[in-house]
């Protein structure tokens, strides 16, 4: 017996080294070609970890002390398709560009106190799409896929169900509390994240009046490009893309002269940028289309500034030309210069649009610097206000079929392969994976396979599952993190239109104003924003907490 089992391993360690052949009643052995690194040494000292948990326990005691001042200022921060494995997979990616493993770094998103769950689900769709999400989480009400600004009685398409079913945004509500306003995108300004806090459509995809059906032009539905100039004409700051939907068609764009894709699309002959600046002649508004414009500006004499700087989206962080096209830090530090200017505070809506574009196109480098170059920006907004008296929320609309696995060592390039070959064909694969898009290959039946020399390159596509042209979204929560006044109210699992909610409250804008009766903004002498009133001596007392 003892003899037999002994020939039984031999023969299974010969058949292992064998391609394709797995002995019968063994689980394959994986063989790596990778070489797992030890850990840090100070990582193998439970002193470490244990001290580190105790200074956490320490700053989550803190959080006892909650600031029920009101918001003066709120930021949304929502990065599109940015769903929970992005988030993890960005975070690594900065701390690798910082030269470290990545996996033990922090977003500056990750530094937010409070965190929740949002539920992204569509009044009609259970994956969700960006327009029906935005009209969520800007509007306050779930809404159908494919339709901004508009309530869940809307159908797609049909412009005769828009009237009588607009809702209004809490940029809609922070103009009318006098606060200014600002919208900060890497997409085109008409997209659907941005176009949900100003238009009312039953389509997304109405830019211009190019893009919409003659009947709905004949009902009297409005193009989105000339909503953004005349629904809220007080908005203060917008910038992103999007020049061809302001200008009439044919017209070459400054740009690409020479592009007849970048051309203006608009049918009805305006000149919707010219029209805003004629609205704004009496103030100091200012036009501008690329980088070097926008730093000559003295912000200090601009209250008004339009800023298109692609005739569509805005290119890709890591495509950008950096001496004609704004990085979106730049863009969030001019917008919040412009609009601190306001006694009575400001609400900023800033979209890190091209996560999603990046993900679309299976191409997870482009998605994760994108991810990192907001959160760049979500770092140099903190620098530039006070915890004490701006709510700033970072959350997703929804998330992506993308995932990264396959039991990588510490410090795995993120875009790398995973340390063995599959047990199945012996191929090597990437840690990154999608469930479904165009990274999908076969070569003579087989998975194609993969070189360490394309998987870096910045539009390798990540292989996937299923074959499709474009990507799709995930269906799963995202998260929702949160920091300054009444950032505590996000707790919890919520359906994704409590987002406004929270916010108004806050800051004392839109319905939620009855706790705000009787009470007053004063600042405190470190400049932070404390509720106070004779009748709420409670809250009061609770809200100079903020000023401590």
């Amino acid at each position: 017996m003892k003899v037999q089992l002994l020939l039984l391993a031999n023969l299974n360690l010969i058949c292992a080294f064998i391609p394709g052949n797995t002995p019968v009643g063994l689980k394959k052995k994986r063989i790596y070609h990778q070489i797992r690194r030890p850990p840090p040494v100070h990582e193998m000292n439970p002193t470490f970890w244990r001290n580190q948990a105790q200074d956490t326990l320490k700053r989550a005691l803190n959080l006892q002390k909650l600031n029920i001042g009101v918001a003066k200022n709120i930021i949304l921060f929502l990065g599109d398709g940015m769903g929970v494995p992005t988030v993890t997979a960005a975070r690594i990616l900065k701390g690798q560009l910082e030269n470290r493993n990545g996996e033990e770094g922090f977003l500056e998103m990750d530094k937010f106190p409070h965190v929740a769950l949002s539920k992204t689900y569509n009044t009609n769709a259970q994956v969700p799409d960006s327009a029906g999400t935005a009209t969520a989480y800007l509007c306050g009400v779930k809404a159908n896929e494919g339709t901004v600004g508009v309530s869940a009685a809307s159908v797609r398409k049909q412009c005769n169900t828009t009237f009588g079913n607009e809702v209004t945004s809490i940029l809609k509500w922070a103009e009318d509390a006098g606060k200014s306003t600002g919208i900060v995108t890497t997409t085109r300004v008409q997209h659907a994240t941005p176009s949900a806090s100003y238009a009312h459509s039953v389509n997304r995809d109405w830019y211009s009046d190019y893009d919409m059906p003659y009947d709905a032009v004949e009902q009297g539905c409005k193009d989105i490009a000339q909503q953004l100039i005349y629904n809220i004409p007080g908005i203060e700051v917008i910038m992103g893309g999007g020049r061809k939907y302001m200008f009439p068609r044919d017209t070459p764009d400054v740009e690409y002269p020479n592009e007849w894709k970048a051309n203006g699309s608009r049918l009805d002959g305006k000149n919707l940028v010219e029209e805003w600046k004629h609205s704004k002649k009496d103030k100091k508004a200012h036009y501008v289309w690329n980088r070097e414009q926008l730093k000559k500006l003295d912000l200090n004499e601009v209250d008004h500034l339009m800023g298109l700087f692609e005739h569509g989206d805005l290119q890709y962080e890591l495509e950008r030309n950096k001496t004609s096209d704004p990085s979106l830090e730049e863009m969030v530090t001019a917008a919040i210069r412009i609009l601190s200017k306001n006694p009575k505070g400001f609400f900023l809506l800033v979209e890190g649009g091209r996560i999603d574009h990046g993900h679309h196109e299976g191409k997870a480098k482009m998605a994760l610097f994108e991810a990192v170059e907001m959160d760049k920006a979500i770092g140099r907004a903190g620098t530039l206000t006070r915890d004490t008296d701006t709510l700033t929320v970072v959350t997703a609309d929804h998330s992506h079929v993308f995932t990264f696995g396959g039991y990588t060592f510490r410090g795995n390039n993120i875009f790398g392969l995973a340390p063995y070959l599959s047990d199945v064909d012996n191929r090597p694969f990437t840690s990154i994976l999608y469930g479904n898009g165009p990274g999908y290959a076969m070569e003579n039946g087989e998975r194609a396979n993969v070189s360490t020399s394309e998987i870096n390159e910045n539009h390798y596509q990540a292989q996937s599952a299923v074959p499709l042209r474009h990507e799709t979204h995930g269906g799963e929560d995202v998260a929702i993190f949160a920091k300054g006044p009444m950032a505590h109210l996000f707790h919890s699992v919520h359906e994704q239109n409590y987002i406004p909610h929270v916010m108004a409250y806050a800051a004392c804008i839109g319905q939620n104003r009855d706790h705000c009766t009787n009470l007053n903004t004063l600042p405190c002498d470190n400049g932070a924003w404390a509720a106070q009133g004779t009748s709420a001596i409670l809250l009061a007392l609770l809200a100079l907490l903020a000023c401590v």
